[in-house]
């Protein structure tokens, strides 16, 4: 089963390619396209077994943390909306994407006509300080992978989903973009829990940590960026359980920040819910 989970990517990608040189060749349905044609129902079925086990099991009390931005942002694909925000899978449950909008700046829309694809340093999230959520040691960190154009028009939508798919056949660095992971200090009211925050799509070159180093709330780790699976600049925030984001399941949180009239709330903020954090 283990094993399965693990090559369903692979097998998704060696069954298409089957499938489409046997085709080209005109070689109708024979043994290799009859192959080609399992395994893409195997690693189908691998990745929709992987999603479903990722589900969380059980009911568990938000975690109240630090939030990894200052200034005035907008959530998105918020688990305050829907449950899962995302998927299950890559333990996405309650995961949260949010931008920088600052006081004056036009809120994020689509390129309807043009330009098709924007360079990323025209948006205000882009460059911003990403800050550690909580006391805790970097379990992992990757910051070489390229900030593409943006993806906000139709046919940015369309490279996003055909760039999605392909990167959803290997490793999950590859949908993560620059990212990092911190496994939160345990204290006395988590003993025995594993916690930790993934922060993705970040910026190529702005990691200020690595793997193996204890960091503190509040501090610099790294800036919002373009990388992996994203339609433009914004920060990925998710809590798991476990450092193996293939098999962990997703954790709620909240996080203290205040409403765009000014009053103080703690949760996380709704799809398109402007919030300020000082």
């Amino acid at each position: 089963m283990a094993l399965l989970l693990r090559l369903s990517g692979p097998a998704i990608a060696l069954g298409a390619v089957l499938i489409i040189v046997t085709v080209s060749f005109g070689d109708g349905i024979g043994p290799l396209y009859l192959a080609g044609v399992s395994l893409l129902v195997l690693g189908m079925a691998g990745q929709v077994l992987r999603a479903r086990r990722q589900r969380p099991t059980q009911e568990r009390e938000p975690l109240l943390i630090g939030t990894p931005v200052a200034g005035r942002w907008r959530g998105l694909n918020s688990p305050a909306s829907k449950v899962p925000s995302h998927m299950h899978g890559l333990a996405q449950t309650y995961a949260l994407d949010i931008t920088h909008e600052p006081p004056g700046a036009s809120p994020r829309a689509m390129d309807w006509l043009w330009p098709q694809m924007r360079r990323p340093q025209e948006f205000p999230s882009f460059g911003r300080p990403v800050l550690a959520p909580f006391d805790g040691v970097v379990v992992a960190a990757r910051g070489t992978s390229r900030d593409h154009l943006t993806r906000l028009s139709p046919l940015g939508l369309i490279v996003m989903l055909l760039e999605g798919f392909v990167r959803s056949l290997g490793a999950p660095r590859h949908l993560l973009g620059n990212h990092v992971l911190l496994r939160v200090d345990a204290d006395d009211s988590t003993p025995d829990d594993t916690v930790v925050a993934v922060l993705a799509h970040l910026r190529r070159g702005s990691l200020q940590v690595a793997a193996g180093e204890r960091v503190v709330a509040g501090q610099q780790i790294a800036e919002c960026g373009n990388s992996g699976n994203s339609s433009d600049p914004h920060v990925h925030f998710q809590l798991m359980d476990s450092p193996d984001i293939t098999t962990a399941h997703g954790l709620p949180f909240e996080w203290e920040y205040r409403g765009e009239d000014g009053a103080p709330r703690r949760g996380v903020p709704a799809n398109e819910e402007l919030f300020v954090v000082e």
